[in-house]
């Protein structure tokens, strides 16, 4: 009996470590497209942007994450306000990452260390960058859903970018008193400036 559970036990521990492994390699496929778009001299930086926003939109569970940020005035909107919303928010949150990636495209990074979040069903994989001043450590945390991989979110130096954005949402959201279709003209307008900037 002892020996049958210490097999259970041990194919469990090989399947987990074999998920994350299998996790960690997606991870480091997506970042490598993103880093070799910063380092492609032939893309004009219009088209680097764009090819990182689609690998950004295709990894990232934009949609929930948008849901979450918006709060209670997610719940108040009709369907066409909140697809409006969340096209915006797909962009916002593309810039925000591209913005944040430009700054480590010079640098080398390792992914050091994974490890499977039973009780929450996620993936953490540290990336420690490195640069002539020392590292920094970024968690990714990826879920598993439909068969494929989704970043849920971003932590940087103990900050999550998710709980960043919700804090710094809500409190735009209350000087349009949470109403999301005047959020979508605010947003909107904020995208173009960083738009331009991250283009120019």
């Amino acid at each position: 009996m002892k020996f049958k559970l210490i097999v259970i036990f041990f194919i469990i521990f090989i399947s987990k470590n074999l998920y994350s492994v299998e996790t960690s390699e997606w991870l480091k496929r997506e970042i490598d497209i993103i880093l070799e778009a910063y380092k492609n001299q032939n893309l004009s930086n219009e088209n680097r942007f764009l090819l990182i926003e689609k690998t950004i939109n295709n990894n990232f569970a934009g949609t929930g994450i948008a849901k979450f940020v918006a709060g209670d005035a997610w719940k108040k909107s009709d369907k066409n306000t909140k697809k409006i919303y969340i096209d915006n928010f797909k962009r916002h949150l593309a810039l925000n990452i591209a913005s944040m990636m430009q700054g480590y495209s010079d640098q080398t990074y390792e992914l050091t260390k994974s490890k499977y979040d039973k009780k929450n069903q996620v993936t953490l994989i540290d990336m420690e960058i490195f640069s002539d001043t020392g590292s920094v450590v970024v968690t990714w945390r990826v879920k598993e859903s439909k068969d494929r991989f989704f970043v849920i979110d971003l932590i940087v130096a103990d900050i999550s970018l998710v709980v960043t954005k919700r804090s710094e949402f809500n409190s735009m959201l209350k000087k349009v008193d949470n109403d999301l279709s005047k959020f979508n003209e605010v947003l909107f307008d904020q995208n173009q400036i960083s738009y331009q900037k991250i283009t120019e």
